[in-house]
Parts: C-alpha cells; structure tokens; sequence
C-alpha cells in the first residue's frame, strides 16, 4: 500500500529482457520503445512507438519505488502504485471520439479524475505521445488542438499548478494517443527557466492555448524531472536547419535549469532521452552529447517528432535521482 510519503524513486534503461524487472515486487512502472517486447494485460508496461536510433535489442525504461507495487486496470486506463508514487497511463484511439482535440481533453479527465481520487493525487510528471504531431496548418496543427483539449481539461478540474511534461509526436498506430504520467502523495517544486518564457505564457502565435506545462518539477525525493527541452529561447525557436546548434542550444537550457535547481551536472544518476526527428541526425545529435555530457551518464535515443516543425531534438529526463538500495544492490543506469 502506498505510504504517508513519498520515498526513493529510480530510473534505469535496461536492454531487457522485461519479466527480470516485472518479476519485482518494487517495480512501477516498465516503458518499452520500438519493438521491445513487454506482455500483454500487465497494467505496469507500456509500449511506446517511438524507435530506438541504436543496433541491437530494443530498450526498456524501468522505474523502481522504495515499497511493494499494487496495479489495476480500468476501461483505457491502467495504474501501478506503491512506496508513495504512481504510474498512471491512459490509452486509446482518438477517432471515435472526433480527433485529437476530443481525445486529448478526454485522456486527462480519465488521468487526472484517477489521481485526484487517490492517496497520490499530485501529478508531477507527464508525458505526451501523438501521431502526426505537426500535420495540420496554423490552428488547425494536431498539436495545437492537443494543447486546447489538454487546457479544457485542466481547467474543468481546476488544474492551476501545471506538471512536468513532454509531447512528442510518433510514427506507429494512427490515431493512438498515449498519456502517462507520474504521481506522488507529496507535492513537486514547479520550476521555470530563466533562460525562457514559461510555456502557458506564450504569445498568440503558438496557438489558440497556450502549452500548459512546467519547465521542470522538483520531486519530493530531491530528484528533478525535466521537461521536453529544446531550442526555445525566449518564446522562439533557434538554429533553423543545424541540428547540431539545436542540440547545443538545448544544453544551455538543461544546464540553466540545474542552476536554478541547485543541482550538480549530469551523473550516472540522470538518465536523458533524446528525440530526434531524423535519423540521419542521430550521429551529429550524439557527437554534441559526447561533448556536453560525462560517460556514465545513460542516454537513450529515440525518433520523434517535435512539437514545432522546425525543431530537430529536444531532450527530457531526470537528474540526481537516489540510489535504491536493495537485497542484489543498487539499481544503475545504462545506457540505451
């Protein structure tokens, strides 16, 4: 059962296989990418259509809490919960119910009508997964629909301190929409960047609502979640066309962040994904993390779509997440 606080969260990427890790009871959550292979019907996986930009076996995520994991499913959404945190998911085909405006707006009453009603009721954490993110001209774009279906949502449970969050557009199933997110029974520390305007700020030009999102979220272990980060300075987008620039570019805001945390750089404890909307640019994406980031810390990258057609690479992940302790050891990052 979930405890009165939240203790250790842990992320790590693993090469598989995933019942090692479902075979946990301190398992919460377990996010396939690409082809991995993950079992059907176990409310725990997630299976993410975004694939891997690496030879061999396709990778998973994992997280671990500090506490034995209960899980359910109910209708499109399925939940994990233990040691004070929770993995809710939702699922589904945005097409019955008339696009992704309709769809978005009705997978976040589901997700946040299941927190709202539990002992971890405060979302931190979310991630945004559509296909097709940038089709569509000027207001009509699927992610600026995203954004007012989401902003209906928030609204009408009366959201007003927003999470973490990313929104990456894939390439799998038409019309899947998934939402997920991560849930404490602690509050997070919403952070701005400095180095940006924050999201739900943004001038009419990105869209009837504004993206409704924290830059990052200061969980209640110390840890940070940081959200999609990319060439934004200010409200616009830099480096039109040079994805190596626009990589650069999303490092000066990562590192902005972890000042403003009053966190140290990146280690063995901070796991990063990194989308990239081509893959002939994954070489040049990795040569600028080589630059920019120390060797042991993991690293997965994966074929996404940004939110704005311009943009090439955007970067999310965690930073100083604790070391669980556990009867083999402690869990660690690899990379991807």
């Amino acid at each position: 059962m979930s405890g009165a606080a939240a203790g250790g969260f842990s992320v790590a990427y693993r090469a598989g296989p995933a019942a090692a890790w479902l075979e946990r009871s301190d398992t919460l959550a377990v996010l396939g990418f690409g082809d991995a292979s993950l079992p059907d019907g176990e409310p725990r996986c997630l299976r993410v259509p975004l694939a891997p930009l690496a030879q061999g076996e396709a990778p998973f995520e994992c997280w671990r809490v500090q506490g034995a994991v209960e899980r359910g499913a109910e209708g499109d959404l399925h939940w994990a919960a233990g040691g004070g945190w929770r993995f809710v998911a939702v699922e589904l085909d945005e097409s019955p119910l008339g696009g992704i405006e309709a769809a978005s707006e009705h997978a976040y009453r589901l997700l946040l009508a299941h927190a709202a009603a539990r002992p971890e009721r405060h979302v931190l954490r979310l991630w945004n997964y559509l296909r097709a993110i940038n089709e569509g001209e000027g207001d009509a774009e699927r992610y600026r629909r995203f954004c007012v279906g989401r902003l209906r949502a928030l609204d009408a449970l009366g959201i007003e301190r927003y999470p973490a969050a990313s929104a990456i557009g894939h390439h799998g199933p038409r019309g899947l929409l998934q939402v997920y997110a991560l849930c404490a029974v602690q509050r997070g520390e919403a952070m701005e960047n400095p180095r940006q305007v924050s999201a739900w700020h943004y001038p009419r030009q990105y869209g009837p609502a504004a993206p409704s999102f924290a830059r990052a979220m200061k969980l209640p272990d110390g840890a940070l979640a940081i959200s999609g980060t990319a060439a934004v300075v200010g409200h616009a987008s830099h480096h039109v066309g040079d994805v190596g620039a626009q990589a650069g570019e999303a490092f000066a805001n990562l590192h902005a962040l972890l000042d403003r945390a009053e966190l140290p750089a990146f280690d063995a404890h901070s796991p990063l994904k990194v989308y990239v909307r081509h893959r002939e640019d994954a070489d040049a994406v990795r040569a600028v993390l080589a630059r920019h980031l120390d060797p042991a810390v993991p690293r997965l990258l994966l074929q996404g779509d940004i939110c704005r057609r311009e943009l090439l690479v955007e970067i999310d992940g965690w930073s100083s997440l604790p070391r669980l302790r556990t009867a083999g050891g402690s869990s660690r990052g690899k990379r991807g």
